[in-house]
């Protein structure tokens, strides 16, 4: 692996700023102190600059480089989960209830080991404009520095690129692919209300869980029927809730699930059919209908050229790159940044292991150096 030899030198530096973060997570927008260390980090690095506060705690860094050129955008991602760490590490949270179980502070970490480097050799032209968010796992702090901060055109970014560490594929494989790459994530709860009583008297009634019995069945068949079978969809039931007693007809009940999609137009018809389909069955049964429908992140799309760009950078800094990787089911917030602005988003692997998400994951800071390089170079050619 071609890892920079300068990023390599500092590699055991980054892995203490990395288990300083995973030590003391923070969620949602509510990353002040790591926002701080970032800054702090920035400072000494003697990045041209810095701007605080962004989507409440995000951090956005320029740095110039030695003439007029392109201006490349860096994403790392600082939040954590709310779940408790069983990892038994000396650099486990030291938060009760929360730990960085997404390698959130591995994506931080690189982003900080690229921002040493160029800040030192500025071997290039343009600006490189890092970008430190928050609140990926819960509302989209993507969204808000996208659509409400307006960074991409407050920064003058041109093109904008991600790294998500990967528990699922060996040390320093880098995988990314243009096209859908992760899903669209919509959640829902349909609420059908009748009318209750006693279950000996159903005839007084108008009960709903026939209803939500029936409707189960029919919703599944969307995927089947409605949506190509080119384009992938998942559509889960994931809880439904209904009754209090054996002797009672309840008056409502509650169907709830998710919708995962990989294109916009896949998104539309899904949310279309799935209300079709849960009206008509309420209008059969008699019942009042209401539909909260809980759209998340969209699509995580890459460009074709920058993802082929990237995969070309990632050939000269490591191993192992999949440049034709399919799509999965998760959802990702940097969907927003891609929407805004042309870019490609790729998966590091770390070594197979606990898989994100779990009480058992933690970052592999040998795949820091990797990632660090990787942006490094990629800001460097570009700005060429």
């Amino acid at each position: 692996m071609a890892v920079v030899n300068r990023i390599a030198g500092f590699a055991d530096e980054m892995a203490t700023w990395r288990r300083h973060l995973h030590m003391n997570p923070e969620l949602g927008l509510d990353c002040h102190k790591t926002a701080a260390f970032v800054v702090e980090r920035l400072k000494e690095f003697g990045v041209d600059e810095i701007h605080e506060g962004i989507a409440t705690s995000g951090v956005v860094a320029v740095i110039h480089g030695t003439g007029q050129g392109p201006v490349t955008g860096l994403r790392a991602d600082m939040d954590a989960l709310p779940m408790r760490e069983e990892t038994g590490a000396d650099w486990a949270s030291t938060v009760p209830g929360r730990m960085h179980a997404c390698g959130h502070d591995g994506h931080t970490t690189m982003l900080l080991g690229a921002a040493k480097y160029l800040s030192e050799t500025r071997n290039f032209k343009g600006k490189v404009v890092l970008i430190f968010q928050p609140a990926e796992e819960t509302i989209g702090g993507g969204r808000i520095m996208v659509q409400d901060e307006k960074i991409m055109d407050r920064f003058g970014v041109e093109e904008v690129y991600g790294l998500h560490t990967d528990p699922f594929s060996d040390l320093g494989e880098l995988r990314t692919g243009p096209g859908p790459l992760m899903a669209a994530v919509d959640d829902f709860n349909i609420t059908l209300k009748g009318k209750g009583g006693h279950a000996a008297y159903p005839h007084t009634c108008v009960d709903p869980l026939p209803c939500v019995f029936a409707l189960g069945a029919a919703l599944q068949s969307i995927v089947s029927r409605n949506m190509s079978p080119f384009d992938s969809t998942v559509l889960s039931i994931t809880q439904v809730h209904g009754g209090t007693a054996m002797n009672i007809i309840p008056e409502e009940a509650v169907i709830s699930g998710t919708l995962r999609t990989l294109t916009p137009e896949a998104r539309a018809l899904g949310e279309r059919r799935i209300r079709e389909v849960a009206t008509g069955h309420a209008a059969s049964f008699g019942l009042e209908i209401d539909i909260d429908w809980e759209a998340g992140y969209p699509p995580t799309i890459n460009h074709a050229a920058q993802a082929a760009f990237a995969a070309d950078i990632a050939r000269g800094v490591t191993h192992t790159v999949v440049d034709d990787l399919a799509p999965e089911m998760g959802a990702e917030d940097f969907s927003y940044m891609l929407e805004a602005r042309p870019g490609a988003f790729l998966f590091l692997g770390q070594g197979v292991g606990p898989s994100v998400h779990h009480p058992e994951f933690d970052f592999n800071d040998e795949a820091a150096p990797i990632g660090a390089s990787f942006f490094a170079r990629l800001v460097e050619t570009r700005g060429a």
